[in-house]
């Protein structure tokens, strides 16, 4: 996203209240939440970040007058299980947030992807309104999220997004179609 122009500013979004997320986001042209617990952590911290994390950056972003809130969240949010299990936490805490979202009044994107891989990004992707399984290269992700701060079809929308056989382009031209 540097590469595109973007300036990324870091925030704690554990330790930090809504009015410094504000404040550091003041004139910024949009908010990207793409933060999450990562593997390995438990519940509660699940609900710490990918939910209370998502929202106060939403409120943030509110409060700042940022126009654009896009949100990376999870195939399995749109209908997250019941139970206990970390997982299923997970994606319930993700449907939170994805919920806050789209109540609110701003410019919002809600991504979708599948299982997240470390692997070198090959910029072929595959985009659907509807849920799919599948993975995607963090690398990818990220030129999907640029791509998407400069597409305004995309406002109000929630895209799935997997690796797939076409230009990040080309596959978010025919999605918003």
């Amino acid at each position: 996203m540097r590469t595109s122009g973007a300036e990324p500013v870091l925030c704690d979004l554990e330790r930090e209240n809504v009015e410094a997320i504000a404040h550091a986001i003041t004139g910024c042209d949009a908010a990207v939440f793409t933060a999450g617990a990562g593997p390995g952590s438990g519940a509660e911290r699940k609900l710490a970040v990918d939910r209370d994390g998502a929202v106060k950056l939403l409120e943030a972003a509110s409060a700042a007058q940022v126009p654009r809130f896009v949100i990376v969240s999870a195939v399995g949010a749109e209908d997250p299980p019941d139970g206990d299990e970390v997982f299923a936490v997970y994606l319930r805490a993700k449907a939170q947030a994805d919920a806050a979202v789209q109540a609110s009044d701003g410019d919002w994107t809600i991504l979708r992807p599948g299982r997240l891989t470390d692997e070198a990004g090959s910029g072929q992707v595959r985009f659907d309104e509807s849920p799919f399984r599948g993975e995607i290269p963090r690398e990818d992700v990220a030129a999907v999220l640029d791509a998407l701060l400069r597409t305004p079809g995309s406002i109000r929308r929630i895209l799935y997004v997997n690796s797939g056989e076409h230009s990040v382009a080309d596959a978010l031209s025919a999605a918003l179609s």
